[in-house]
């Protein structure tokens, strides 16, 4: 932002922190970008992401050249969509898709019709799923702002991580840092109960893809391998629960957090599950369901 090339720098930046292409010493902002880029990739070993995040006409960044410059030197970094052309993963803000993305849909004109859309399966062949990452801040701001006191509950975020991770996704969240380094209070309860949860439950999440059912009235599913595991937001008052049943036989429940077995019925396509009567975890209770 304060390189000549990007903007007039003898204006206020409230007046020229978008950049200005049109000028000729636009060209000398991209070789210095370029410069830059090639430090970061010949100086400091193996990279696996390059994240940018440009503003506004990203067309004019140049995106092919900057792509093929990290791929020749990190061939196995990978890119996000950011620079004005497609890149490995897609990054939508502030919000969770409702469908898993998938590369055919991604592939439709942002105005074409909506008939003229493929419609996605409920959950894609391998092949077809687009990788993805949201990213969220934990109130409404993505710098520190004392101002701000919109904070997301701890329940609402665990189960923003839940639903993300059911699609297949990545979840950033933001913490912007005070002046003085330090992360705000809010922002530390939030994160540590978070981690709590994770511990007790984190083989539901890390190492895990998108879940066979995607659609459920209660809750999410992650899968790994055989094991679906079952997200229940919505612990019902009655002690059983109701699932679809999975095309491979199941050879055993248990309550993630406690390693309760449950019991089950797998009859007509229903999977009938005899849960207990309170709900382990306020926030999200995981079933884990074993199949053969």
């Amino acid at each position: 932002m304060h390189h000549p090339g990007y903007r007039d720098t003898s204006k206020l930046v409230k007046d020229t922190w978008h950049g200005d292409a049109s000028r000729p010493e636009w060209a000398s902002y991209l070789d210095y970008m370029e410069g830059q880029l090639r430090e970061l990739l010949t100086k400091y070993g193996p990279v696996a992401l390059i994240w940018f995040d440009g503003l506004d006409h990203k067309e004019r960044y140049q995106g092919q050249r900057f792509i093929n410059l990290i791929h020749e030197l990190q061939p196995a970094a990978l890119v996000n969509n950011r620079i004005g052309v497609d890149g490995d993963f897609v990054t939508p803000e502030q919000e969770i898709p409702d469908k898993i993305p998938t590369k055919s849909a991604a592939k439709v004109p942002p105005d074409a019709e909506k008939a003229q859309a493929p419609a996605p399966a409920a959950v894609p062949p391998p092949e077809d799923f687009q990788l993805w990452e949201t990213c969220m801040t934990i109130n409404d701001t993505w710098a520190f702002n004392p101002h701000d006191r919109h904070f997301k509950s701890v329940k609402a975020l665990t189960q923003d991580l839940v639903n993300v991770a059911s699609k297949g996704g990545n979840f950033l969240l933001d913490v912007g840092p005070t002046p003085e380094g330090t992360i705000q209070p809010e922002f530390v309860e939030r994160l540590q109960a978070m981690g709590e949860w994770m511990k007790i439950n984190g083989e539901s999440i890390y190492g895990t893809t998108y879940g066979p059912w995607q659609n459920l009235p209660f809750g999410k599913t992650t899968a790994k391998g055989k094991t679906i595991y079952l997200h229940v937001f919505d612990w019902p008052a009655k002690p059983e629960l109701e699932a679809p049943g999975p095309k491979a036989r199941v050879s055993q429940i248990t309550v993630l957090a406690t390693g309760q077995k449950v019991q089950f019925k797998q009859e007509k396509g229903r999977l009938l599950m005899a849960i207990p009567s309170t709900a382990p975890d306020a926030n999200d209770s995981v079933l884990r369901i074993d199949t053969l």
